[in-house]
């Protein structure tokens, strides 16, 4: 039997083992998917001691999505571009890192959610490694325009500036957003775990037409709570994008893409905020 597992700390809520074991029930495949509650001091140790046990494959999470990418001896493209890794595999001599945060988020945009992506005025709140591994894939759906925003306006230069400032593309501090509306508002900050209200302009907003995602899952965010207050269009949460980017590692482990939409209606009603 296969043997798999998540990675991280504190792991102990996550719903890896869960999404996997409904992905392979379907599918038909025999594997044992674990949870490893690691710190970063005993990261590469721990990844190596599974490896060498006969482990195929690793889902990372934080803390140690950057240090995942520092072991690997091939990289795709993606967790280059992202700086980050959220998947290995072990494929003879040589650890394979991907990160499909970002293409699990387009994904449920556009099939789960209905959205056309291309087009869209987008504003993605902040700068950190969330933003990190979304950015690339949603500037790959050629939306009109996409402006980063963060509290700290360098951080986001930073970010833009990684991905090479393409002439869609803005990155300025929360303060300087301005009196410019969105089609998408997407928040990839920490902020909403606390019970402070989000401090955004009202005029980012377009009632009765922005959609709003987070990236939590679970329960209402300070950001969810403020974007139905103003008025938007659809407030959704992250549940859809962790499904999705684990539905796309397990097609890559095992060559066979499962049915996202079973699994993640029987997680809706038993999940956690999170950030993926």
């Amino acid at each position: 039997m296969e043997r798999y597992a998540v990675i991280g700390y504190p792991v102990t809520h996550s719903l890896s083992p869960v999404i996997h074991a409904g992905f392979a029930a379907q599918t038909g495949k025999e594997i044992h998917y674990e949870q490893l509650n690691v710190p970063t001091s005993d990261f590469e140790a721990a990844v190596q001691d599974f490896r060498q046990a006969g482990g195929c494959g690793l889902n990372v999470t934080v803390p140690h999505k950057e240090a995942a990418l520092g072991l690997a001896g091939e990289v795709m493209p993606q967790a280059r571009t992202a700086g980050a890794a959220n998947w290995l595999a072990f494929r003879e001599d040589v650890i394979v890192a991907g990160n499909t945060d970002g293409s699990g988020l387009v994904c449920d945009l556009t099939e789960a959610q209905g959205l056309d992506l291309s087009g869209m005025r987008i504003l993605l709140l902040g700068a950190g490694g969330a933003a990190r591994g979304i950015l690339g894939p949603l500037l790959g759906c050629a939306p009109k325009h996409l402006t980063v925003a963060n509290r700290t306006p360098e951080r986001a230069h930073a970010l833009a500036q990684a991905h090479g400032s393409p002439g869609n593309l803005e990155a300025c501090g929360l303060e300087d957003l301005g009196e410019v509306s969105f089609d998408l508002i997407l928040n990839a900050t920490a902020a909403e775990l606390s019970a402070s209200p989000m401090n955004l302009p009202p005029s980012v907003l377009e009632a009765g037409s922005t959609v709003c995602y987070d990236l939590m899952y679970g329960a209402d965010t300070a950001f969810m709570v403020w974007a139905r207050q103003a008025g938007c269009a659809r407030v959704c949460d992250g549940l859809g994008m962790l499904v999705e980017q684990a539905a796309e590692s397990f097609e890559l482990w095992h060559g066979i893409r499962p049915d996202t939409t079973p699994v993640r209606e029987r997680l809706r009603s038993a999940v956690r905020p999170r950030i993926p």
